[in-house]
């Protein structure tokens, strides 16, 4: 990648940390299924009211996923179709590598062990 400054690749890298957190990921993977209220988030994910607010404000603010209000009520979806692309993508990385990164120690996930 001669020629690419750290600079330049800054915004792939805000991309892939909004996208790192479990909840956020939650989110966006059950969004990926229609829209949503947060109470609909809420009740489906078992997580406080205050976590799916602060986790969709990260979300909308790097546009990755967006509202519609009607009446009181908004309804998040997702923003752009590309990231159900960069979704489907993971999943295949993942079942390519047999999901080898859940077992690196710099990224280890929760709930996994070593084989």
């Amino acid at each position: 990648m001669s020629g690419v400054s750290l600079d330049d690749l800054a915004p792939a890298a805000a991309l892939f940390h909004a996208l790192a957190d479990p909840v956020r990921l939650s989110i966006v993977q059950r969004l990926t299924r229609g829209e949503a209220r947060v109470v609909d988030l809420t009740r489906e994910l078992g997580l406080a009211q205050s976590t799916v607010s602060k986790h969709l404000g990260c979300l909308r603010g790097c546009k990755l996923v967006d509202y519609r209000a009607e009446g009181r009520q908004s309804f998040y979806s997702i923003a752009a179709p590309e990231l159900l692309d960069t979704l489907r993508s993971a999943e295949r990385l993942l079942a390519t590598t047999d999901r080898a990164v859940a077992l690196c120690p710099a990224h280890r996930v929760a709930g996994t062990r070593n084989a």
